[in-house]
C-alpha cells in the first residue's frame, strides 16, 4: 500500500513541475501516473548499466555525472509519454532534481519503521 502512496506522490510532483519549471509541460493527472511507472521502470533497468558503463567519468566527475544520466532518462520518459513533454536536458536536469526532492519527500512520509 505504502507503494501506491509514494507513486501518487511523485505524480503530485510531476503535475506540479510545469509551475516551477519552464519548458516541461504535463496534460494531466493519467499522464503523471504514466510517466512515473514508466520513469520507474526505466531507472530499475537502464539507469544502472549506465552507471556502470559511465563509471570512470563518474569517478572523475565525484558523482556529478549521475545528474547528466538521470536528466537523459527524463528525457527518455518525455519521448515515450505522451502529454509529457521536456523542452531540452536543462529542463530534463532539473525535472530530475524536482523528481528527487518528491521521492525524498515520499519516502519521508512513508518510511517504515525498522525492528533492531
Amino acid at each position: 500500500m505504502k507503494i501506491l502512496f509514494r507513486w501518487l506522490v511523485n505524480a503530485g510532483f510531476v503535475l506540479l513541475a510545469p509551475y516551477l519549471i519552464s519548458g516541461v509541460v504535463v496534460a494531466n493527472f493519467y499522464t503523471a501516473l504514466i510517466a512515473v511507472l514508466l520513469l520507474g521502470v526505466v531507472n530499475a533497468i537502464l539507469r544502472p548499466i549506465l552507471v556502470i558503463l559511465t563509471l570512470p567519468i563518474n569517478i572523475l566527475t565525484l558523482g556529478l555525472f549521475t545528474l547528466v544520466i538521470n536528466g537523459l532518462m527524463v528525457l527518455l520518459v518525455a519521448s515515450f509519454v505522451k502529454g509529457l513533454t521536456v523542452d531540452g536536458f536543462i529542463p530534463a536536469l532539473y525535472l530530475s532534481l524536482f523528481l528527487w526532492l518528491g521521492s525524498l519527500v515520499a519516502n519521508l512520509l512513508f518510511r517504515e519503521e525498522r525492528a533492531l
